[in-house]
């Protein structure tokens, strides 16, 4: 017998009538867990750990965000002090103190417990961005529950699990899963009180859950990365009381005692880096960092629409079936769940398309808004035209290209055939050929449900087989295991020609990052020293080894391949046997 949904309107869910069944095994999964919170709950976080753990921790530092906020974070770890901010000898002022407090909490209670060379194991410094990505899932469909069905939030919670965006941040050591985490939070709580205005509810004493949810959130994300979290928030709340001709709802929030408890949270640290540094941390994190963005630093400039573009890749699985809710979505705009995500979503997207600057993961804390809306169309079922559907496509589009890519490029730099991916690489085929094919209308649950699938197995082919085998990807690691080999105690290093972030936190926080001429100057200036150096810069090690009659041999040569400037290296590691 024919089931339908129920048809609830953004902001006013009801539970489902009569739910289609198609038989589907995963389907089937998601039957179970809707059964009660607790059950979504855990079968979100499983979701998320076999999302996110693969390559967690065996890929190794990344260059050079990656690696500068895990050796600044070490260094906090070395030397005790939690309140500056220094990558070796230099300030670093460019964001706030939070995800370092959070990576050093993770380093000293793996220290405690007894984990052997906890300071660098990178996975460690990965662990609050790990918490940040499956604590940003969950409160998505915490966040859900305000707009959708309990089905509705979880579904739109594995949109946000699945999308190739968060799966990259979770495994990254810095800032963006965490702070993703503090906006979902914060807009979670926004969203419960705008709904209860807009429906007229007129509590005599309005709960503080959202407060406290709500402030606490904004000052946890003015700590991780300063005043973005007040732009998404800003922006919101601007867009809907222009829509609707009055911000009354505002007041539900407390804003007084909201406000003065957000200033006890993050005054503490800015009082003490001002009285350490001065203005010196404003001025670089403010000037130097955030207004610097509204030109192309650090050559990342792009033209407005690359966020929509990209969008087709960093939220697959999600973004097909986005593409087929849109009509929907635009039709509803001015019902009150789909206004309050759409002021979520467009007015902060408009801004980061115009800023010069653009990296992808910029617009990640707008996606749990897009997944709202794409679950909301689907409960409606009216999800696309007919021309729209060729969109499924996409689904088995990325997992081909993405394996084709990976194999070929593991073959071509490691001259291994990687078999112990292909397994995986099939399988995450197969799903995303049958997330295509079986996509109509009405079984749009199950073909996104498969879809979640393919994407599971191309995490662990790409992240847990493909990546750790790139080795000539991470020379730093390779020039680190090197050191580790020599016989003397406490070995020390100079490197010349490749400065990358992670050859100081692989080495130690005391490698000294020179030319040529200084590399063969600090060989010969004690015993076991090691000079690191890169191809293009051994005339100028050797010329001077040879001015001050330095004898040395070659202990290693690492080849491999530098991602952050793209092009291929060769690190000969020398070892002084001398002066004549």
């Amino acid at each position: 017998m024919a089931e339908t949904y129920a048809r609830p309107r953004f902001g006013a869910p009801r539970e489902p009538k009569n739910r289609v069944n198609p038989g589907n095994r995963f389907v089937a999964v998601i039957d179970f867990v809707t059964a009660s919170h607790v059950r979504a709950v855990a079968f979100l976080a499983v979701c998320g750990f076999l999302l996110f753990l693969p390559g967690f921790f065996n890929i190794p530092p990344i260059d050079r965000d990656e690696a500068r906020f895990a050796q600044a974070t070490k260094q906090m770890v070395e030397s005790g002090d939690f309140v500056d901010i220094r990558f070796q000898d230099e300030v670093r002022y460019k964001k706030p103190v939070g995800i370092y407090w959070m990576q050093a909490a993770a380093v000293e209670t793996a220290s405690a417990l007894g984990l052997p060379r906890a300071q660098v194991r990178v996975w460690l410094y990965r662990v609050p961005s790990l918490i940040g990505a499956i604590g940003a899932v969950l409160l998505t469909y915490w966040t859900a529950l305000a707009f959708v069905t309990r089905r509705g939030a979880i579904l739109a919670a594995l949109i946000m699990c699945s999308s190739v965006l968060l799966g990259v941040e979770a495994r990254l050591a810095k800032t963006d899963a965490m702070l993703l985490l503090t906006v979902v939070a914060a807009m979670g709580a926004i969203a419960r009180v705008y709904l209860s205005w807009q429906r007229g509810e007129d509590p005599a004493h309005p709960p503080w859950s959202g407060p406290v949810i709500f402030w606490t959130a904004l000052a946890g994300g003015v700590l991780l990365k300063g005043p973005l979290i007040l732009m998404f928030v800003g922006l919101t709340i601007v867009t809907l009381a222009i829509l609707d001709r009055s911000a009354a709802w505002l007041w539900r929030l407390r804003p007084v005692w909201g406000l003065m408890w957000m200033l006890v949270l993050v005054l503490p640290w800015f009082i003490a880096i001002f009285w350490r540094a001065g203005d010196a941390f404003f001025s670089d994190s403010i000037g130097g960092d955030m207004l610097s963005k509204l030109g192309a630093q650090e050559s990342h400039g792009a033209p407005p629409g690359i966020y929509l573009l990209l969008f087709w890749i960093t939220f697959w699985p999600g973004a097909p079936l986005a593409g087929m809710a849109a009509p929907a979505v635009w039709r509803a705009r001015r019902e009150p769940g789909a206004q309050f995500l759409l002021a979520w979503l467009i007015p902060s997207w408009i801004v980061f398309e115009l800023v010069l600057t653009k990296l992808p993961h910029y617009v990640l804390p707008l996606y749990p808004a897009i997944a709202i809306l794409t679950i909301g169309a689907l409960e409606r079922r009216v999800l696309s035209r007919s021309w729209l559907m060729r969109g499924a496509a996409w689904w088995f589009v990325i997992p081909a290209v993405t394996s084709v890519i990976a194999v070929v490029g593991a073959v071509t730099l490691t001259r291994q055939p990687v078999f112990l991916a292909w397994p995986f690489v099939a399988a995450a085929l197969i799903f995303g050929l049958f997330a295509w094919w079986l996509y109509d209308d009405n079984r749009a649950e199950r073909s996104l449900l498969t879809a979640v699938v393919s994407a599971m197995f191309l995490a662990f082919a790409v992240y847990g087989v493909v990546l750790p085998a790139l080795t000539p990807l991470f020379p730093s690691a390779e020039v680190a295991r090197a050191l580790r080999n020599v016989v003397c105690v406490g070995p020390k290093a100079a490197a010349a020609g490749f400065h990358e972030p992670s050859l100081v936190f692989m080495t130690g926080t005391s490698t000294l990052l020179t030319d040529g001429s200084g590399a063969a100057d600090f060989l010969g200036q004690g015993s076991c020293r090691f000079a690191l150096v890169e191809a293009r810069s051994e005339r100028g090690f050797a010329q001077r080894a040879e001015a001050i009659g330095l004898r040395y041999d070659v202990a290693a040569r690492v080849d491999g391949y530098n991602i952050s400037q793209g092009r291929a290296i060769s690190i000969a590691i020398f070892r002084s046997e001398g002066t004549e």
